[in-house]
């Protein structure tokens, strides 16, 4: 089961985290996610469980727990929403309006 884990300190690591949820089973993998651009911590991450019955467990037992001093809010990830491709432009175009729809 895929976790997220937000509310997060900055401060934490993954490691710390792998330790949180590993006192309730087995931990696949813990990742925080970060910024690209300066690598810090934007203070939540996702936990993977393969047992849905000891990732369960953890999400009871961790969820509102402080770790570093913050409260966690830990549940069952939801899916991605699928995104819609991006047009990569930037505006311009053909004619110079700007929208580029018309004839020129």
């Amino acid at each position: 089961m895929n976790i997220y884990v937000g509310n997060l300190a900055y401060s934490v690591t993954q490691d710390e985290l792998r330790e949180a949820f590993a006192a309730y089973g087995d931990v696949e993998s813990a990742n925080l996610i970060t910024d690209k651009f300066t690598g810090e911590s934007k203070g939540f991450g996702f936990v993977e469980m393969p047992n849905n019955a000891e990732a369960d467990a953890a999400i009871k037992a961790l969820n509102e727990t402080p770790l570093k001093g913050r409260p966690m809010r830990v549940n069952q990830a939801k899916p991605r929403a699928e995104r819609p491709p991006r047009s990569g432009g930037g505006g311009g175009g053909r004619g110079g309006n700007g929208g580029g729809g018309g004839r020129w």
